[in-house]
């Protein structure tokens, strides 16, 4: 499945998040990854995020299924992938 992690999390956890996200997705933009991933990554992902993440922190995942997702870029495409799906 296609997933796409956006998150606001405390300037003191941003880069641990940003690591471990780059790690498992292509980092699209600032606070923006995306990638496909299976059932079982999509779980490890989420049970890290939420060892990583503090109070008022939040990380929101978007599920697409393969074959009904399309990316519109407007404007500058700052990481730009040559194949998303």
């Amino acid at each position: 499945m296609f997933v796409i992690v956006v998150y606001d999390v405390d300037v003191k956890r941003v880069s641990r998040v940003h690591r471990f996200l780059r790690t498992h997705l292509h980092w699209r933009q600032n606070s923006v990854f995306e990638g496909n991933v299976t059932r079982a990554q999509l779980y490890e992902i989420k049970r890290t995020l939420e060892s990583l993440i503090g109070e008022g922190d939040s990380v929101l995942i978007y599920e697409f299924p393969r074959d009904s997702f399309t990316l519109h870029v407007v404007g500058t495409d700052k990481s730009p992938v040559e194949e998303v799906i």
